[in-house]
């Protein structure tokens, strides 16, 4: 009956195509990604929720000790069985892969990430693995969007403009945060869209963020009731915060990238490596309860009166009252918490790492302003520092200040505080920036120039196939042949340069025509002078695996129109300046989003 009822939704939505213009239907189509993945995020939450509470009632009828550790060791076994068995063995993980897509596969998404991230992370979460669901939600929401583009065969660019709808309604739908949803969309996926392109984007997060708001009936997430007005002579104070914040999401990142190296070298064995890395995780949550799923609640347990509270049932519990052992009780919490959530996603597991950055950043927060506070120096509105703390640390992971700003401001109700959120926001953003040129998320890809960065150029440069512009039809000439060969070649070819190879093929050197117009006019000296004798060494090389900014930067040194490309020594063609522009243009064109 299901299926019956979306076939003709589908066929409705088909017709409605053929009688909108495409920016009508495009406006269409974000309403209906936007009510789609508010849908889905609402099953990924009630999934979580439900693993939870299902394993909790399991376990008032076998009645095991400790089970908050062995909780997550069984999420992250049952989340490695269902990549295993129904998944085909793999998953991809993390925002990064959004922009993998748009950068490499034509904003194509496969169909089943439209539910795997569901099924997996809220195993992985919803049992108490150390990550955020948001990351899974965002993956959830590109593929909803650029599943929709494939079956109405719409644009690359409206494949990519609809991706970002699928996210911004994501983010708006999780958070009830609309604001943050776009600003994110546009901030940390695409990086290059035209102000055009801004307002269906808007119309698929505000359409989210309704859906959810009336399904879930959930205003504002963290809620801060001692949140105080900002005062301006704490200024300082924010300013060491945003440089702390800075330097702790340089630490975060670093050591999360050694945690999951050092899990890929049990990639063939997948249960291995989902046991050791869950029982790591069940270690650390036996010392430390909080780390213990995505941690929401201790953030909000942390700005009220009571933050002691943290203690209760664990090693500490006997000091529930000292402030001090509940300072180091904060603090070793955070430090671990990279890697609490590198075992878990490191192990198999399947997260993000948003939930964490606000949990580590609201731990910061606290501790900073509490040390402040207990040696003396000032009092400091500690709750204000928990929101703004939550700020710095997703800046500077996901190198996102405005995204981080609004997302604190809406998820806490701190728009008073916006000030301050923007000091430590930029500061902690500069910080991470001027030691990690590209954030946690995408470096490894950025590296390997699979993802789109700030540099629009580069971006473009990216999408095109070095192979694709190699011109095999150049003709050659032997080094040992006189000009005469080569003359008549010119006389009956438009080609300026030749490639001199060997018999084994091997590229010698190149001849350019304005290197012998000279000599071809004297018939003696074209008789008498053989090939070798006026070939020059090129410039440049270009290889197949290269790049095309590589190219365009051998171009750029060279300042020749053409560069020979060769293979193993081996003299494959010529690659035109001219040629590649042209492919750049055409590029420039396709992806230009308005």
């Amino acid at each position: 009956m299901l299926k019956k009822y979306l076939q003709r939704l589908e066929s409705l939505i088909a017709w409605g195509q053929t009688k909108l213009t495409n920016k009508q239907f495009i406006f269409l189509a974000s309403i209906l990604v936007g009510i789609s993945v508010a849908l889905a995020v609402i099953i990924l939450k009630a999934f979580a929720h439900w693993v939870f509470v299902f394993a909790t009632y399991i376990n008032g009828i076998i009645k095991l000790s400790y089970i908050n550790s062995i909780l997550p060791i069984i999420g992250i076994l049952l989340t490695a069985f269902v990549i295993k068995k129904v998944l085909g063995g793999k998953i991809e993980k993390g925002t990064s892969q959004i922009m993998y897509a748009v950068a490499q596969k034509a904003s194509i998404m496969p169909r089943k990430q439209m539910y795997a991230q569901i099924i997996t992370s809220s195993l992985t979460v919803g049992l108490g693995g150390s990550a955020g669901l948001e990351s899974p939600i965002t993956i959830t929401g590109a593929a909803f969007g650029s599943n929709f583009a494939q079956t109405y065969k719409l644009s690359y660019k409206d494949r990519t403009l609809l991706i970002g709808c699928g996210v911004a309604a994501g983010i708006a739908a999780a958070f009830n945060a609309p604001i943050a949803g776009v600003l994110f969309a546009i901030e940390v996926l695409l990086v290059d869209v035209s102000i055009a392109a801004f307002t269906p984007i808007m119309i698929a997060a505000a359409t989210g963020a309704i859906v959810s708001a009336v399904l879930l009936k959930e205003n504002v997430l963290l809620s801060f009731s001692k949140q105080q007005d900002f005062d301006y002579q704490n200024v300082p104070f924010y300013v060491f915060l945003g440089l702390m914040t800075g330097l702790i999401t340089i630490y975060y990142a670093r050591w999360f990238q050694r945690i999951e190296r050092y899990f890929t070298k049990y990639n063939d064995k997948p249960y291995k490596k989902a046991l050791i890395g869950a029982s790591m995780l069940a270690v650390l949550i036996f010392i430390i309860p909080t780390l213990f799923g995505e941690g929401y609640e201790s953030i909000k347990t942390l700005s009220e009166n009571d933050p002691g509270k943290l203690l209760q049932d664990t090693l500490f519990s006997d000091f529930r009252d000292n402030k001090w052992v509940l300072l180091l009780f904060v603090g070793l919490a955070a430090m671990l918490k990279v890697f609490a959530t590198g075992f878990t996603l490191g192990s198999g597991g399947n997260g993000g790492n948003f939930a964490p950055s606000l949990f580590l950043g609201s731990y910061v927060g606290f501790f900073f302003s509490q040390f402040i506070t207990l040696t003396g120096i000032s009092k400091l509105p500690i709750s204000n520092f928990t929101i703004v703390g939550m700020a710095g640390v997703l800046s500077g992971l996901f190198h996102a200040p405005l995204t981080a700003i609004f997302l604190i401001a809406e998820i806490t109700g701190g728009y008073n505080l916006m000030i301050p959120l923007m000091i430590v926001s930029s500061i902690s953003f500069a910080v991470s920036k001027r030691f990690e040129k590209h954030s946690m998320d995408v470096k490894h890809l950025a590296k390997k120039g699979h993802v789109f960065t700030s540099n629009k150029d580069t971006n473009i440069l990216s999408t095109i196939d070095t192979n694709q512009i190699i011109q095999t039809d150049y003709l050659t000439v032997s080094p040992d042949e006189n000009l005469e060969k080569l003359v008549d070649l010119i006389s009956h070819s438009n080609q300026v340069i030749f490639g001199v190879v060997d018999k084994e093929k091997n590229l010698v050197g190149i001849i350019h025509f304005n290197d012998i117009r000279e000599i071809i006019f004297s018939n003696f000296k074209v008789k008498y002078t053989s090939v070798k004798d006026v070939m020059s060494t090129p410039i440049e090389i270009v290889y197949p695996t290269d790049s095309m900014e590589t190219v365009m930067n051998k171009f750029e040194a060279s300042k020749v129109a053409f560069l020979p490309v060769i293979q193993k020594g081996k003299y494959l063609g010529f690659i035109s300046k001219s040629v590649a522009l042209e492919a750049y243009r055409t590029k420039l064109k396709s992806m230009t989003i308005e």
